[in-house]
């Protein structure tokens, strides 16, 4: 083919012109940047604008044979792109024209193209014929600045934590003997108890600093030493202690708190049963006061009624049991009380069986067992009585006296359980990316030449569409986890109805995007994935579980959807729930109008990177859904079935809508957090992760859309193309992106993390 020549103002431009026809990416918005460049552009002849011009139409785009002469134009410079140079495609121009022309000024106006267009290298370097000079990672961010954005007010805390974390009894290791591991896990909780960590919730007085959401922050970051560690300390201090400190009173304080703290005073935390996992309010432990000898009476009425997969069974000496109160015959509903489980030699105490639930997938450094209760007698005192007592009498006092609102009180005092749960499932997704990343960062892998270097993992664009999008879900669900924390501490919040919506949202998507995350990062790895030295292999087994303990996902997803369908105030089976599906009806129905065909084709870049086209999207679906579920049930209802038969009916889409709403409000938490970032730079990067989160969860749901005629098809089409093209806009900072998870160099000693 002879080759064809440019003039000098042509061929400046051909490698934009090249990188920009190849990516099938070129949007009006784009033209309109690459035309006001080439029109202030004064090194340009009258032949050479009409001919940049008219390559720019997108209606008769340039042929296969001319996109060939410009790649040949390229290649025969015999030139290297240096991925490092501060405007590469620029720069590459410049030594192009001095190639050709044996001169060659730097073109500021190619600088703006390649600036506002975002172009890369690792966009474009597998389309040139030539040899490019790579970075694995750029440092144009600062990890430390991302780290310290995401601890925020708890830095100091989280930063002294992990220098803690260095201490000799931290370093992980092999370890598969159940009895060898949980004495060492066990050495490990004590150890953090007598350093302050344990009591960290609990008020000053306790010997605590009262920082629920530091305790959080620490709790995750356990899991980057060791997932059993994390969760035996959860039980110790976050249940066990977190039940006497919320449901418990002073004179329950004062006795327990500053011992548990300690890990000095060892506890369980025994509410879920073999016969009932996750409805706590069916669960059939007795707890029968004794009026003449002012005594509760613990019992297992029955073989399935056993306390099952309880937490630190096999070491407690006290249990937090959750049973029906029974006072003067009449069953008062769901309390705690606490129940000594072994005396000071740690034998059973009398009417107590407690049996190993033995090895399990994961986390076999914690001592999970059954427990039993046969008539065991407790005092009257031990009631955690702070939302109902047993007065001198004898008789049965609340504040609150519906049932179902202090059932619903007590629980809700314990949603902190959850966000740390669903935080400890975080760690273990940012600690396995930050395993895969740094393998595909060091590992090489084919190439069409025998001449050059194989190719970084990270460098196919395959490798980057499965991890890049998970680091920014990361960082959304990071900062969502942070803010409810908060909200969940403000003691000026007393209803706690919608945090614990929210909570139970955020649990559910986080802790099952976990899974899917350390799973996707194990095959990433490949084969050293599976290398239990590698600890993906640990993180997979270990944060496996948390999909189903603290709340079934599934179930929590329910609550989370019926708490939006009641607006967090109405109780789904009374006789007000209809007025509720009215409400729905009119402030819902009227608004969910045909969408203007000019927004379900817009497929422009500023459109799809849109926070408020993001926003609507989601919201519309949360809405949507919203409204056809309470059509749904109303109709059922209508019919003369029973509400929680039409409950029953509905409990697919009742799932899809606790998911939409928990994408959304991890989405808005994030948008409006991030506004708060002082510092541009870092800010417009926030932003741009937010995008890629949006953009994913939206292509993931595209069907969805579809159906309802939100999208068209090229639509749905251009937002998987922008999480592409996202994706490789991030390879350069991916490196950064990980270490700014801020996870200890001491906690990352995977020999293919090094």
């Amino acid at each position: 083919m002879k080759i064809k020549t440019y003039a000098a103002g042509i061929l400046q431009y051909i490698p934009f012109f090249y990188v920009i026809w190849s990516d099938d990416l070129l949007s009006y918005s784009e033209v309109a940047v690459v035309k006001n460049a080439i029109e202030q552009d004064p090194t340009l002849t009258k032949d050479d604008y009409n001919y940049l011009i008219a390559s720019l139409d997108k209606k008769n785009p340039p042929t296969n044979n001319e996109i060939k002469n410009w790649q040949l134009a390229i290649s025969n410079a015999a030139i290297k792109l240096i991925e490092s140079d501060t405007y590469p495609l620029a720069t590459f121009s410049q030594k192009m024209i001095a190639h050709h022309f044996g001169e060659g000024s730097f073109n500021k106006y190619l600088k703006d193209i390649e600036i506002n267009l975002g172009i890369q290298p690792n966009h474009y370097n597998h389309l040139f014929d030539i040899e490019v000079v790579k970075e694995s990672t750029s440092d144009f961010y600062s990890p430390v600045a991302i780290d310290l954005i995401l601890k925020g007010e708890n830095a100091t805390i989280i930063d002294e934590f992990r220098e803690f974390l260095k201490h000799p009894l931290f370093k992980w290791d092999i370890k598969r003997e159940k009895e060898a591991f949980r004495a060492h896990v066990l050495k490990q909780v004590q150890f953090l108890g007598t350093k302050g960590y344990g009591a960290m919730a609990f008020p000053e007085l306790y010997g605590g600093i009262d920082n629920m959401p530091a305790y959080a922050a620490i709790f995750e970051n356990m899991m980057y030493a060791d997932g059993s560690m994390a969760i035996k300390f959860g039980v110790q201090f976050g249940l066990f202690g977190g039940s006497i400190q919320k449901l418990g009173t002073k004179k329950h304080h004062d006795k327990y708190l500053t011992e548990t703290g300690k890990a000095h005073l060892l506890g369980c935390f025994a509410m879920t049963e073999t016969g009932h996992g996750s409805n706590v309010r069916g669960i059939k432990t007795t707890a029968t006061y004794h009026k003449e000898t002012d005594c509760i009476v613990i019992h297992t009425p029955g073989k399935n009624d056993n306390k099952e997969y309880i937490g630190n069974a096999l070491h407690a000496t006290m249990a937090s049991v959750f049973a029906q109160l029974i006072v003067d015959g009449k069953n008062q509903g769901v309390h705690a009380i606490l129940v000594p489980i072994r005396d000071e030699k740690h034998q059973l105490m009398p009417g107590v069986i407690i049996e190993d639930n033995g090895y399990k997938l994961g986390l076999n450094g914690v001592d999970n067992g059954k427990i039993w209760f046969h008539q065991v007698k407790v005092p009257k005192e031990n009631l955690l009585n702070k939302y109902g007592d047993i007065t001198k009498d004898g008789t049965y006092y609340s504040d609150i006296k519906n049932p179902n609102k202090r059932f619903f009180t007590m629980l809700g005092t314990l949603v902190g359980g959850r966000i740390c749960v669903a935080r400890a499932g975080l760690g273990g997704a940012k600690k396995a990316l930050a395993i895969a990343v740094k393998h595909a960062l060091k590992r090489r892998q084919f190439n069409d030449s025998i001449k050059i270097q194989e190719d970084l993992l990270m460098d196919y664009p395959s490798h980057q569409l499965r991890l890049t999008p998970a680091i920014a879900n990361s960082y959304v669900y990071d900062v969502a986890l942070t803010q409810i924390m908060k909200e969940y501490s403000d003691t000026s919040i007393t209803d706690k109805r919608e945090i614990e919506t929210k909570v139970a949202g955020l649990k559910s998507i986080i802790t099952w995007f976990a899974n899917d995350t350390i799973q996707e990062c194990r095959e990433a790895c490949g084969g050293k994935g599976y290398l239990i030295e590698n600890q993906i292999a640990d993180l997979k087994g270990d944060v496996d579980i948390f999909t189903t303990f603290e709340g079934d996902n599934h179930v929590l997803l329910q609550l989370a959807a019926k708490g939006v369908l009641s607006d967090f105030k109405s109780e789904f089976n009374s006789a007000g729930f209809m007025t509720v599906l009215k409400l729905i009806k009119a402030q819902i129905g009227d608004k969910l109008s045909t969408i203007n065909p000019m927004y379900v084709n817009n497929v422009d870049k500023v459109h799809l990177y849109s926070a408020k086209f993001h926003m609507h999207a989601f919201n519309y679906r949360t809405r949507r859904l919203t409204y056809t579920v309470a059509m749904r049930i109303r109709d059922y209802v209508k019919k003369g079935m029973p509400s929680y038969q039409a409950f029953l009916k509905v409990q697919t889409h009742l799932l899809s809508l606790g998911k939409a709403y928990s994408i959304e409000l991890a989405y808005r938490i994030f948008i409006a957090q991030t506004q708060n970032i002082k510092d541009e730079k870092y800010k417009l990067l926030f932003e741009k992760l937010g995008t890629l989160y949006a953009l994913h969860a939206l292509q993931k749901d595209a069907s969805w859309y579809l159906e309802q005629g939100y999208f068209s098809g090229s639509k749905s089409k251009a937002i998987k193309r922008r999480v592409e093209r996202i994706s490789t806009e991030l390879r350069p900072h991916i490196g950064v992106l990980v270490d700014g998870f801020g996870i200890p160099k001491h906690c990352l000693e995977a020999p293919i993390a090094q």
